[in-house]
């Protein structure tokens, strides 16, 4: 394969400034062309295709980005020749104190290189200095390269190219690889940025409120009319929990907890769309015609998530833990409410209030889950359920009809 600066690079007038030091067509592409595709993987697809093109010799290629995530501490975009598809691979948190990483060319950038290269074609008398370089030179590479990224406030992120051609990469392939790091920091930071708001979106109010907000909704008082089940839960004797127990075993009591809960609703089809200490509040949009079914499901899982967690607990010593859940159905407001300078994307209405209620009434009735009439007659699900009367709730000028959530096994 022969590398041709023509093919890769045109002249150009001589002008101030060091970057870039030649004109490039790649160059022009990633800075002007990339502009509608939103994600870095599909970007570094083509980048290699059109590298390889042009003649250098690229084989293999990564970009490592360190996000902000509640679950992962990073994720690496891998291309390999032949690939129309990037591989993402996730890294939990905690990783970068593993013997694999720290042994590896991405530690030495991250602690501070400002190169990394090396020869796969010959490994020297001590053999290579990574267990990477081995499993490179066996898929035929014959050398690597590894650069810093530098986004805004120093955040370091990093690029590598492997070469597949004997020989490996010449000092002009070198030089012009190097030339697009400006353009690659800039194109990536870009869609990093916009993964990053995604995500810390959903991380706090959740896959379709974040939709609405990147979508336009954040006005003060913008919203829509839904028709929703909606299911409020709250933990039990939480004050005294919190006062018995240090700190950071009352916050993993409270995570065990919701994960409990949150799992199963989500994979339910219901949002939840904030966490209130130690309650919730989740929707379950009617617009999907299971989804009183589907909140019914989510309740019996999370009892047994919570069971098993309580056994636990139990065997180490700590809190059974508790809960009450309040279920109704009904139209709800979904939108921006609160300050000028602060909102919060949320459900208000009248039936909200009637599932807190519910779930309020649960401490007086001593059963964990609490539904009204009119959630049980739209999941038709009256049969198996206990049936405790009317009750009066606060705000309401007439009894609410309330039925008790029997065990699964007991409903059919």
């Amino acid at each position: 394969m022969q590398f041709s600066t023509q093919a890769a690079a045109g002249s150009r007038d001589e002008r101030d400034g060091i970057w870039p030091t030649k004109r490039s067509k790649i160059l022009d592409w990633l800075i002007q062309d990339t502009r509608e595709e939103r994600f870095i993987d599909n970007i570094l697809v083509d980048l290699c295709k059109r590298l390889r093109a042009a003649g250098v010799p690229v084989g293999r290629a990564t970009l490592h980005f360190r996000t902000l995530h509640p679950q992962w501490l990073g994720a690496r975009i891998l291309w390999r020749k032949g690939l129309d598809e990037a591989d993402i691979t996730t890294f939990s948190y905690g990783v970068e104190k593993t013997p694999q990483f720290l042994s590896s060319p991405m530690n030495e950038i991250f602690n501070g290189a400002l190169e990394v290269r090396q020869n796969l074609e010959q490994p020297g008398p001590g053999g290579f200095a990574y267990a990477l370089y081995d499993e490179m030179r066996a898929e035929g590479l014959t050398d690597y390269i590894a650069w810093p990224i530098y986004h805004t406030l120093g955040k370091r992120h990093i690029a590598t190219f492997a070469a597949d051609a004997p020989g490996g990469f010449t000092e002009e392939h070198v030089a012009f690889l190097r030339d697009l790091l400006p353009a690659l920091t800039l194109v990536t930071e870009i869609r990093l940025k916009n993964i990053l708001a995604r995500t810390m979106l959903r991380t706090y109010v959740g896959p379709h409120a974040s939709e609405q907000i990147l979508a336009g909704a954040t006005t003060r008082g913008s919203g829509t009319t839904v028709g929703a089940a909606i299911l409020i839960c709250d933990l039990r004797d939480f004050t005294t929990i919190s006062d018995m127990w240090p700190r950071d075993d009352v916050i993993e009591l409270l995570n065990g907890y919701f994960d409990a809960m949150s799992e199963p609703i989500e994979k339910h089809g219901g949002e939840i769309l904030k966490f209130m200490g130690d309650g919730l509040l989740a929707i379950f949009p009617l617009s999907n015609p299971d989804a009183c079914a589907n909140l019914l499901r989510a309740i019996d899982e999370a009892a047994a998530a919570v069971a098993a967690l309580n056994e636990e607990n139990s065997r180490n010593g700590r809190e059974v833990l508790r809960y009450g859940v309040g279920v109704h159905v009904g139209d709800v407001m979904y939108g921006n409410i609160g300050s000028r300078t602060r909102l919060d994307f949320t459900v208000i209405g009248p039936a909200v209030n009637i599932a807190s209620r519910l779930e309020t009434l649960t401490k007086e009735v001593k059963r964990p889950v609490l539904l009204s009439k009119a959630f049980v007659d739209m999941a038709g699900c009256e049969v198996g359920m206990e049936s405790l009367g009317a009750f009066p709730l606060k705000g309401l000028d007439e009894r609410v009809d309330v039925f008790a959530l029997t065990p699964a096994a007991n409903r059919g």
